[in-house]
């Protein structure tokens, strides 16, 4: 079977019977569990983006990749095998939901994970949709540790950053707000404002349909996108998180080859006052 990255909720009710599917319910936040509890799609396994360790902070930056080993655990204890085929739930009421939904794609296939996608509009979609839901805890039937395969091919570091900026020889894409890109205001997680030298500007929330977690249609996407020139791109925000979404459009829905990660983004690149930071528009 052919796996979208994106699938609809009238395609998951078709597919609900399949033994070979696992949906993964990401919500969080203060309610995530308590939704969860309170409805959610038959079958499906609870786990809390924000709490159970998709991401890490560490000297000072926050939404890194967990090493091999934590990301080993955290899939075998939610009873992800090789040969699911994982769809991820969020919440689906806004741009970020959709964005911690990329970010779990992304870290699934950086683990070597091939069969993944994302519920597109997540929870909210499926309810508007009368799929039909179950209350309660979820057990995850857990196995054994995930036999993770980090390849590196989707993940920026900041070593790879530094080269771009000195060799000009890819796109840094920069999803923030454009206030934040300006550094006219700044996350608290970055430590200096403004924006990777060099970088250009697409608020990641541009790619989703107001007041949704549901992507707009490809053809609108294509013409958002456009204007990202052509040839490897840095996908970049403060924590890894926001810049997902225009990881995935770019390297899932449009096709792009090239297109990575940088998950440090700007918590773990402003850490060092040596690297360079621009704070006009541009």
């Amino acid at each position: 079977m052919t796996v979208s990255p994106l699938v609809s909720a009238e395609w998951l009710a078709d597919h609900l019977a399949d033994s070979s599917i696992l949906i993964v319910d990401i919500r969080s936040a203060e309610s995530g569990r308590a939704a969860f509890e309170a409805g959610h799609i038959p079958g499906a396994i609870h786990s809390d983006y924000a709490t159970n360790g998709w991401r890490i902070a560490k000297d000072g930056a926050g939404g890194l990749l967990p090493d091999a080993a934590h990301l080993s655990t955290l899939l075998g204890r939610i009873g992800v095998r090789p040969e699911h085929h994982v769809v991820i739930v969020s919440a689906g009421e806004a741009a970020s939901d959709f964005s911690a939904a990329a970010r779990v794609y992304w870290t699934l296939k950086t683990v070597g994970h091939e069969q993944v996608s994302i519920l597109d509009g997540g929870f909210r979609a499926w309810r508007e949709t009368g799929g039909p839901e179950e209350a309660g805890l979820s057990a995850p039937a857990a196995g054994q540790p995930y036999p993770v395969r980090l390849t590196g091919s989707l993940r920026a570091e900041a070593d790879a950053v530094a080269k771009v900026l000195a060799s000009a020889d890819a796109t840094l894409l920069d999803g923030r707000s454009q206030a934040q890109f300006e550094g006219r205001e700044k996350s608290p997680q970055a430590a200096r404002a403004g924006h990777l030298p060099g970088a250009i500007h697409l608020d990641q929330s541009r790619a989703i349909q107001p007041g949704t977690g549901r992507l707009l249609p490809v053809a609108e996407l294509e013409q958002l996108f456009k204007h990202v020139p052509p040839g490897p791109v840095i996908s970049y925000c403060n924590t890894g998180h926001l810049a997902s979404t225009n990881w995935f459009v770019l390297s899932e829905v449009l096709g792009r080859p090239g297109v990575t990660l940088y998950d440090g983004s700007m918590s773990e690149w402003t850490q060092d006052p040596g690297r360079p930071v621009a704070a006009n528009a541009g």
